[in-house]
């Protein structure tokens, strides 16, 4: 078994596919947009095989923080200067970091940052 994708619902659709494609090396389907219900959605395909579906409709609630469900999606990013490299990246850039980089108490490297629209994203090593 393996998971084909996960998706998540984001606000400004461009804004977010630019982010995965730019930051992650993700490349990006044609837009799909379902006439009848309002919904638009991107997949973004990832060298490793993974995919990311970003989607988006009107009248999206608000996420509630702390509550139970997704809570981040960890990429593999290579070795832990490969880590570090993505953190200054996104420094540079002006993405928040929220923790690390650091190992965990169960051998993890990593670091914690956010996507443009605060989804958590865990760089770690291979």
């Amino acid at each position: 078994m393996k998971i084909e994708h996960i998706s998540i619902w984001v606000r400004d659709l461009e804004k977010m596919k630019e982010f995965y494609e730019t930051y992650f090396a993700g490349t990006s389907t044609e837009l799909y947009h379902n006439k009848k219900t309002g919904f638009h959605s991107y997949f973004i395909n990832f060298d490793s095989g993974s995919r990311l579906e970003l989607m988006s409709k009107q009248h999206l609630s608000p996420r509630v923080a702390d509550s139970l469900g997704y809570t981040h999606i960890a990429l593999s990013v290579g070795t832990k200067a490969d880590v570090d490299a993505y953190v200054e990246k996104f420094l540079a850039a002006g993405f928040p970091l929220l923790n690390g980089p650091r190992t965990t108490g169960d051998g993890y490297y990593e670091a914690v940052i956010q996507d443009p629209e605060g989804n958590l994203l865990e760089l770690t090593t291979d």
